[in-house]
């Protein structure tokens, strides 16, 4: 998955352009509290700014934390300049209340990916789930839901798209297996299985 999740900043929801299956490693999401905290030594009030931004964009108050976010974007230490600045994205977006437009679905991929980061899981889903409508081959988007799935306690679900997500692209075996998102699926068997088949 392109994950990590962080990713490039290739954010922006409707044209798509559906994109092969890629062999390359996914960005993968990391919970919201992770994302919030942020290496010793930053300025104590950016370090205020950023986590009441997270704290903002996770009630959906966009506008607000938008202002903040913007302030980061500026004088934000490099540690979390990027995050900012992606979230900066995010906020305004959903500012202007109007259709994003992604130039392919890995684009829109990203974007999931960064709700999944802030918590917004029910967004998250609405656009893997508009991925797949559109591209129902795309490996990818089964992986992000997977994790979704797995990070909102729907085993049954997560387990149903890593399964596809591998079917299409077998590199993403090797990636579930160090992807921390699933460490709520660890003790299922099912799903040491499905990553390590040869051991059954």
């Amino acid at each position: 998955m392109r994950h990590y999740c962080v990713f490039e900043a290739r954010l922006p929801m409707a044209r798509m352009q559906e994109v092969p299956p890629s062999s390359s490693p996914r960005r993968s999401p990391r919970s919201p509290a992770a994302k919030a905290s942020s290496p010793s030594g930053e300025s104590p009030r950016l370090l205020q700014d950023y986590q009441s931004a997270i704290q903002l964009m996770q009630q959906g108050k966009f506008e607000k934390a938008r202002v903040l976010f913007e302030k980061l974007s500026r004088e934000a230490p490099p540690e979390i300049l990027e995050r900012s600045r992606v979230y900066l994205t995010v906020c305004e977006r959903n500012c202007a209340d109007s259709s994003l437009t992604f130039n392919t679905s890995e684009e829109q991929y990203d974007y999931a990916v960064s709700l999944l980061n802030t918590g917004s899981y029910e967004e998250a889903r609405d656009q893997f789930d508009s991925i797949l409508t559109s591209s129902p081959e795309a490996d990818f988007a089964h992986y992000g839901m997977a994790l979704l799935s797995s990070m909102t306690g729907q085993a049954e679900d997560a387990l149903d798209h890593l399964s596809r997500a591998i079917q299409l692209n077998p590199a993403n075996r090797i990636q579930a297996r160090s992807d921390p998102d699933f460490i709520d699926m660890a003790d299922d068997p099912r799903f040491t299985e499905l990553l390590y088949p040869e051991m059954g």
